[in-house]
């Protein structure tokens, strides 16, 4: 079989668009947010499991001490990231919450400098800036500091912290471990953290509408499967800096999936925003095109 080229930047592109669908499906759910986050990572264990079986099960044997730490902390890390996530959209909109979350360049302009030496072009800096702001005017409509819609954003902006994280753990473990395994195991982590932590809240695993079902199927496909799974093999090639701008598209897609499924009131500010983003997006991706990197081949394994 020959070696297929893929570009990392279309696939992060596919990525973020994949993740923009999972706000509009925990909306749709009744269940309680820590259950929305164990059946959404569980459900793509089981879905992941026969590839792996078949084809990556022996590499756990190679994985290092120091690496199963860094991915137990990541796997950690993303687990309570859902949860806060999830239970941060009870109490402020679509816009809010996503537009917070996905603020990562804050957590990652700082993380990357300090822990990996990672500099910054002065065009890279103001194109993080017009992105972050365009971030903020999309939500500058009902974006309030009091009641629970501020308690909503505070517990957004918390997991926009703990994704940070989680993603620069396993860009430190990815570039000595594929993408799969690494994937599987976080998972499993996540999932297990998840169980406990509903066994601890006593929120329930059964009960729930058999819509609510489907939806917990349909975020381990899309959102997780198709989004934060390829994240884990772009974060070999992309610096986690460059992921969290091209993240900052997901309050876009979210936005306009919200209008038309949930209703959701769409406002002029949010447009303007969004236009914001997109073009803070190009120009950080536009000045990281430079870099030597265009294609990355793989035969095999990823």
């Amino acid at each position: 079989m020959g070696k297929i080229k893929l570009n990392p930047y279309v696939v992060l592109a596919i990525a973020v668009t994949s993740i923009s669908t999972s706000a509009i499906l925990v909306k749709l759910s009744t269940a309680p947010s820590g259950v929305i986050a164990f059946y959404r990572l569980f459900f793509t264990v089981l879905l992941m499991l026969p590839i792996f079986i078949l084809k990556y099960v022996s590499e756990l044997k190679r994985i290092t001490l120091v690496d199963w730490g860094l991915s137990s902390v990541a796997g950690i890390f993303l687990a309570f990231h859902f949860i806060l996530w999830f239970e941060s959209l009870n109490y402020t909109t679509v816009a809010s919450s996503t537009v917070l979350v996905t603020l990562q360049p804050i957590f990652a302009f700082v993380g990357t400098y300090l822990f990996f030496n990672e500099k910054f072009s002065v065009k890279a800096i103001s194109a993080g800036v017009i992105a972050i702001i365009g971030s903020v005017i999309i939500s500058w409509g009902d974006l309030k500091v009091s009641g629970s819609a501020f308690f909503g954003d505070m517990l957004a902006l918390a997991a926009c912290a703990l994704i940070t994280f989680y993603l620069m753990f396993g860009q430190s473990v990815r570039k000595r471990v594929s993408m799969i395994t690494y994937t599987f195991v976080v998972y499993i982590i996540s999932s297990i953290t998840l169980f406990f932590y509903v066994l601890f809240t006593g929120e329930g695993f059964l009960g729930y509408p058999s819509i609510d079902w489907v939806y917990f199927i349909l975020l381990a496909i899309f959102p997780t499967l198709l989004g934060h799974s390829i994240l884990n093999w772009v974060v070999k090639w992309l610096s986690t800096s460059t992921i969290s701008i091209a993240i900052l598209f997901e309050p876009v897609g979210a936005t306009v999936l919200a209008y038309f499924i949930l209703s959701e009131k769409v406002i002029w500010s949010q447009i303007i925003g969004g236009l914001i983003v997109i073009f803070g997006i190009g120009l950080y991706l536009y000045d990281g095109q430079k870099s030597p990197l265009k294609y990355v081949k793989f035969k095999g394994r990823i």
